[in-house]
């Protein structure tokens, strides 16, 4: 597929909680063309986005439909748009694929501070909407941002244990990160990613894509791997004794 249809739709943060909400019903009931991540931030300060949005905090939905029907990608689409109040911005459009892949690569250049925390999600009922509202309306940078991915689609075809990854019954991943170019923002950004995290943690399945996790201990790497803990120890055991590769989410070797 060399061409997509793809961009963000933003709404006022103030919304937060409405555009969550309806995310969340509308999602699991998509095609499997079309994916939708939900995120809180803040509209960067640049082209193509508006002047007077610039900075705006927002609660929004970037879209990514595989094809390039654009007619097609905005029937699929029209279920959230219509259960909810008229956009700041709706701008998905046709590009090709690597463009929308590279869209966050200007905002986030190398020498960022940035603190993550992560969980995989199997439902978001109401007592967990109203921290997420709250927490997305307090982002601390302006480059300070919540996503929430659906797990979904062709996931779903295989069981936990046909590969590593055993979290193919979640419905979502989470992923909170506080984020600012000034090293003296360093401990603001952890603060609001900690405390977004403990809030929301208790809703959630109990592990986190590794990729977007800090050092929080060994339980917490086991909680992401689950039951394949175990097999992916002996397979280190036997290829890594040593445990050479260890600067990571570490799987440690078997004893034994």
């Amino acid at each position: 597929m060399s061409t997509v249809v793809a961009g963000p739709t933003f709404w006022p943060v103030e919304l937060g909680a409405e555009v969550l909400t309806a995310y969340r019903d509308f999602i699991p009931h998509a095609p499997r063309d079309l994916n939708a991540f939900f995120l809180f931030g803040s509209v960067p300060p640049a082209p193509p986005f508006p002047e007077e949005l610039h900075l705006r905090k927002i609660a929004g939905v970037v879209w990514y439909y595989a094809g390039e029907d654009t007619d097609a990608a905005a029937r699929v689409m029209a279920p959230l748009l219509d259960a909810l109040p008229t956009p700041l911005l709706h701008a998905p459009a046709p590009m090709p694929h690597p463009a929308i892949q590279s869209a966050f690569d200007g905002l986030y250049p190398p020498g960022d501070q940035w603190y993550w925390r992560a969980d995989f999600v199997n439902d978001i009922p109401g007592d967990a909407i109203g921290p997420h509202a709250k927490f997305g309306a307090e982002l601390p940078t302006w480059k300070s941002t919540m996503h929430l991915y659906p797990i979904d689609g062709a996931v779903h075809d295989l069981a936990p244990t046909d590969t590593a990854w055993s979290y193919r019954d979640a419905r979502w991943a989470s992923v909170y990160a506080g984020v600012d170019s000034d090293p003296a923002n360093a401990e603001a950004i952890k603060q609001w990613t900690v405390d977004y995290f403990d809030a929301l943690h208790p809703f959630s399945a109990g592990g986190a894509y590794v990729n977007m996790m800090m050092d929080e201990g060994q339980e917490r790497v086991r909680a992401s791997y689950r039951d394949n803990y175990a097999c992916l120890a002996r397979v280190k055991a036997d290829r890594d004794p040593e445990n050479l590769f260890r600067l990571n989410q570490n799987i440690q070797p078997a004893e034994g």
